[in-house]
Protein backbone atom coordinates (compact mmCIF):
# COMPACT_ATOMS: atom_id res chain seq x y z
CA UNK A 1 0.00 0.00 0.00
CA UNK A 2 1.62 3.63 -0.72
CA UNK A 3 0.44 5.43 2.50
CA UNK A 4 0.38 9.12 2.14
CA UNK A 5 1.44 11.72 5.08
CA UNK A 6 -1.98 11.99 6.12
CA UNK A 7 -1.97 8.25 6.55
CA UNK A 8 1.56 8.20 8.28
CA UNK A 9 0.08 10.93 11.07
CA UNK A 10 -2.75 8.72 11.31
CA UNK A 11 -0.56 5.95 12.56
CA UNK A 12 1.72 8.18 14.56
CA UNK A 13 -1.06 9.44 16.29
CA UNK A 14 -2.84 5.93 17.31
CA UNK A 15 0.76 4.65 17.98
CA UNK A 16 0.96 7.79 20.82
CA UNK A 17 -3.11 7.49 21.54
CA UNK A 18 -2.09 3.23 21.96
CA UNK A 19 0.36 3.94 24.54
CA UNK A 20 -2.08 7.07 26.57
CA UNK A 21 -0.29 9.89 25.44
CA UNK A 22 -1.36 13.15 26.94
CA UNK A 23 -2.94 15.84 24.96
CA UNK A 24 -1.96 14.75 21.30
CA UNK A 25 -2.50 17.27 18.95
CA UNK A 26 -1.61 16.78 14.93
CA UNK A 27 -1.15 19.93 12.83
CA UNK A 28 -1.24 20.30 9.31
CA UNK A 29 1.79 22.25 8.41
CA UNK A 30 1.90 21.72 4.72
CA UNK A 31 0.65 25.58 3.83
CA UNK A 32 3.67 27.12 5.97
CA UNK A 33 6.25 25.46 6.16
CA UNK A 34 7.94 23.11 3.50
CA UNK A 35 10.34 21.17 6.22
CA UNK A 36 6.87 18.75 6.80
CA UNK A 37 3.70 18.43 6.18
CA UNK A 38 2.89 17.74 9.52
CA UNK A 39 3.68 18.07 12.67
CA UNK A 40 2.46 15.58 15.79
CA UNK A 41 2.67 16.67 19.09
CA UNK A 42 2.21 14.64 22.67
CA UNK A 43 3.51 14.25 25.82
CA UNK A 44 4.30 11.52 28.39
CA UNK A 45 4.06 11.52 32.22
CA UNK A 46 7.59 10.56 32.85
CA UNK A 47 11.03 9.81 31.20
CA UNK A 48 9.55 6.01 30.58
CA UNK A 49 6.43 6.96 28.97
CA UNK A 50 7.85 9.39 26.55
CA UNK A 51 10.30 7.21 25.48
CA UNK A 52 7.65 4.38 24.73
CA UNK A 53 5.59 6.78 22.77
CA UNK A 54 8.52 7.12 21.03
CA UNK A 55 9.26 3.46 20.62
CA UNK A 56 5.57 2.63 19.35
CA UNK A 57 5.38 5.37 16.84
CA UNK A 58 9.05 4.22 15.28
CA UNK A 59 7.92 0.76 15.30
CA UNK A 60 4.13 1.34 13.85
CA UNK A 61 5.78 3.74 11.19
CA UNK A 62 8.30 1.36 10.29
CA UNK A 63 5.72 -1.48 10.03
CA UNK A 64 3.76 0.59 7.15
CA UNK A 65 7.46 1.51 5.54
CA UNK A 66 8.27 4.99 6.78
CA UNK A 67 11.84 5.25 7.16
CA UNK A 68 13.09 7.68 10.39
CA UNK A 69 15.60 9.78 9.13
CA UNK A 70 16.52 10.72 12.46
CA UNK A 71 15.76 10.23 16.30
CA UNK A 72 17.08 13.46 18.62
CA UNK A 73 16.43 13.48 22.65
CA UNK A 74 16.24 10.08 23.60
CA UNK A 75 18.39 9.65 25.96
CA UNK A 76 17.05 12.63 28.30
CA UNK A 77 13.73 12.43 27.25
CA UNK A 78 12.85 16.11 28.01
CA UNK A 79 11.80 15.95 24.35
CA UNK A 80 12.18 13.32 21.82
CA UNK A 81 12.19 14.66 17.69
CA UNK A 82 11.25 11.53 15.46
CA UNK A 83 11.71 13.05 12.00
CA UNK A 84 10.09 11.00 9.27
CA UNK A 85 10.40 13.39 6.62
CA UNK A 86 6.67 14.29 5.35
CA UNK A 87 5.64 13.89 9.77
CA UNK A 88 7.57 15.02 12.50
CA UNK A 89 6.69 13.76 15.96
CA UNK A 90 7.83 15.67 19.10
CA UNK A 91 7.33 13.70 22.54
CA UNK A 92 7.76 16.02 25.65
CA UNK A 93 8.11 15.60 29.49
CA UNK A 94 5.03 17.85 30.19
CA UNK A 95 7.02 20.53 31.81
CA UNK A 96 9.34 20.76 28.81
CA UNK A 97 6.49 20.89 26.34
CA UNK A 98 4.81 23.74 28.13
CA UNK A 99 7.83 25.57 28.26
CA UNK A 100 8.56 24.72 23.84
CA UNK A 101 4.99 25.77 23.45
CA UNK A 102 5.48 24.57 19.72
CA UNK A 103 1.41 25.22 19.27
CA UNK A 104 1.90 28.51 19.75
CA UNK A 105 4.94 28.81 17.31
CA UNK A 106 3.10 26.65 14.60
CA UNK A 107 -0.26 28.10 15.10
CA UNK A 108 -0.59 29.00 11.65
CA UNK A 109 -1.03 24.98 11.47
CA UNK A 110 -4.26 23.81 10.77
CA UNK A 111 -5.21 21.49 13.86
CA UNK A 112 -6.34 17.90 12.32
CA UNK A 113 -8.87 16.76 14.93
CA UNK A 114 -10.03 13.57 13.28
CA UNK A 115 -9.10 11.60 10.69
CA UNK A 116 -11.32 10.24 7.80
Amino acid sequence: MNYTPKDYAKIAYEALEDKKGINIKVLDISNVSVIADYFIIASGSNTNQVQALADNVEEELSKAGAVCKQIEGYNTANWILLDFNDIIVHVFNQEDRIFYDLERIWKDGKVIETFE
